[in-house]
């Protein structure tokens, strides 16, 4: 996850700037760089590969002079993780300087009518469009603040963006789109600040404001103005945070579960860079380094995993099958550790552990590698028991999850999930490239559909007081998105205290059919995809018996509306990608009963975030 720093005011910029971007380093990067503009509006810029040190050692002690300026920390998604590909980054005449964090879906096609009105790039980043769009801007007699705003509103995706101007060279201004990462204003003493985050701002200012997703903000060292990308002025009141670690770590949210629901987005954009080149359209996994002979020797895939995590393993099952053609199963991990399994060296076993100490899990894993199997983990730290016992190792990268039921650890594990098979498909040869190229498209688009499920959380309010006191709920769901059932009974039992099953959807007739009436709701997960009409026959089942029915559906779907009860949308995407999103809605149905009914969200009870003992 990028860090951004900004800062204008009357004190040297670039100490406080490399000391915020310290403050962030915990967001993780593979390189950093700083760009301040001095009295006269000369621009400096510097940037390295690496860590922070490595930016240091280049500055030799002299750091530049002025007092605006920006700062970053790098994660590549677009280009190598190389000095010219750090930002910031410049216009053709250095006059523009832009730090970015997300993913421009449309960079091809802007780069490609930049270059030819002349404008020349230096970097394979996505992000390097963005000042050259300003500057054309500027040269068709756009202000620095409309031209950013012009740009902002032709940039598709999820993306936060702050730029500074030799032309203007003590204001910076900045934009949110969508769910790429928050942005976070500052107020001092004749000075302001922006930051991806509130640690880079807590020694300096507690009074913070927000910027939305759609929002940009115009900022000097005396004030912040902030206007909708259509120019409409927005009014803004700063709040004072807590200098203490909990509750700035909380920031804008009341619990971390929520906040982490939130950060799902720009955690997706964590866990696709470095291993998504979208020009090659090939999944690299450094992690899961082996020969395409050793690919080509696998012949059945296992996936284990306990609560959460298994859930995302009976996903992950149709992913390989579908996408790599590899006969693959699911398993729970307390179940496999005691049976006899058929596995051999030709056996890839992939478990899943977002604390990496699961019990069950590492006794799974232990099993395999007595029976010789090839082992790839998946958690969310490095160095923990799972990744001692697996031959490879395949970070979630979702950054800390405090709150003990999963969120962004399960939608990560998803995400990594689907690029091990793509990754494994392509090897096979049984992935051709026209269908790589939709799918890696659709990829870039995923933060910003994640973040357009997340955009209102109203519905949800009005579902909890609507269903807050009911004791039992049926989830039903069919093919890839059955798994997503599972998991919404899953979170909502275990933030809400409520019995809840989830089911495959024509099993319904075999049992819990003679449960349903009008004081248990039914959770029906029906995107339009294949297996729409068959839900929708299970629906009018329920229908007939007196049921109630929560429809999940696909936006645009307004015949669902006479079928059901309550709707709640979610963007269109193909079948495949589909228990990605579907995950949003899982989760915050289950935050906001809890939260209506006064349980305990972050800490369930009776719940540990790792489970270390059988």
């Amino acid at each position: 996850m990028c860090g951004i720093i900004g800062y204008a005011g009357a004190r040297q910029a670039a100490p406080i700037i490399l000391e915020g971007l310290a403050a962030l380093e915990y967001r993780g990067y593979d390189s950093a760089g700083i760009a301040v503009l001095d009295a006269d509006g000369i621009p400096a810029v510097h940037k390295k590969s690496g860590k922070l040190v490595n930016l240091a050692a280049a500055l030799q002690g002299s750091l530049p002079e002025g007092v605006t300026g920006v700062g970053h920390t790098r994660w590549a998604t677009h280009g190598a993780p190389t000095d010219f590909n750090a930002h910031p980054h410049t216009d053709c005449d250095n006059q523009i300087i832009v730090v970015h964090n997300g993913i421009v879906e449309n960079y091809v096609q802007i780069k490609e009518d930049l270059i030819s009105q002349g404008h020349e790039f230096t970097s394979q980043t996505d992000a390097e469009c963005i000042p050259h769009m300003i500057e054309s801007y500027i040269e068709q007699e756009y202000s620095f603040e409309e031209a950013v705003r012009a740009s902002a509103r032709e940039i598709k995706g999820a993306n936060a963006v702050v730029a500074i101007s030799t032309r203007d060279p003590g204001k910076l201004v900045a934009f949110r789109l969508g769910n790429a990462g928050g942005l976070v204003v500052g107020y001092g003493q004749d000075e302001l600040f922006l930051a991806s985050d509130l640690p880079a701002l807590l020694p300096h200012t507690q009074e913070v404001a927000y910027l939305a997703g759609g929002e940009m903000v115009t900022l000097d060292n005396h004030s912040a103005n902030y206007f909708t990308l259509d120019g409409m002025s927005v009014t803004k009141t700063p709040m004072h945070v807590a200098y203490d670690a909990l509750s700035a770590a909380k920031g804008e949210y009341k619990h971390f579960m929520l906040k982490e629901i939130h950060e799902q987005p720009e955690a997706i954009i964590n866990s696709l860079r470095g291993r998504v080149s979208f020009n090659d359209l090939k999944v690299v996994l450094d992690e899961f380094q082996i020969s395409d002979a050793d690919i080509a020797r696998i012949d059945r895939v296992v996936f284990l995993g306990m609560g959460t995590s298994f859930n995302a393993a009976m996903v992950a099952r149709n992913w390989m099958e579908s996408l790599a053609r590899l006969p693959s199963e699911f398993d729970n991990s307390s179940e496999f550790r005691y049976r006899d399994p058929v596995i051999d060296e030709n056996t890839l076993v992939v478990s899943l552990s977002q604390s990496g100490e699961t019990a069950d899990t590492l006794a799974a894993m232990e099993k395999a590698q007595e029976n010789g199997a090839l082992q790839l983990t998946l958690c969310n730290y490095p160095g923990t028991q799972t990744t001692r016992i697996a031959d490879h190792t395949m970070l979630l990268r979702a950054g800390l999850e405090i709150g003990v039921a999963s969120s962004k650890t399960f939608t990560n594990s998803l995400i990594s999930l689907y690029l091990l098979a793509i990754d494994i498909g392509t090897r096979r040869g049984v992935l051709e490239e026209s269908r790589r190229r939709d799918m890696f498209a659709e990829l870039a688009r995923l933060p910003d559909l994640l973040g357009q499920a997340l955009a209102d959380e109203s519905q949800y309010e009005v579902l909890a007081q609507k269903f807050g006191r009911r004791s039992d709920f049926l989830y039903l769901g069919r093919g890839i998105n059955f798994p997503l059932a599972m998991e919404g009974a899953l979170k909502l039992k275990e933030l809400s205290y409520i019995h809840a099953e989830g089911y495959p959807a024509a099993e319904m007739k075999h049992g819990p059919i003679s449960l349903i009436d009008d004081e248990m709701p039914v959770v029906a997960l029906m995107p339009r995809d294949d297996l729409y009409e068959k839900m929708l026959s299970n629906v009018n089942e329920v229908k007939a018996r007196g049921g109630t029915v929560i429809a999940v559906a696909t936006e645009g779907n307004e015949d669902i509306k006479k079928r059901v009860d309550e709707v709640i949308y979610i963007p269109e995407v193909s079948s495949l990608i589909n228990p990605v999103l579907m995950a949003v809605p899982m989760q915050l149905l289950a935050y906001h009963i809890a939260l209506w009914r006064g349980c305990d969200i972050d800490q369930p009870r009776n719940l540990a975030k790792s489970v270390t003992v059988e």
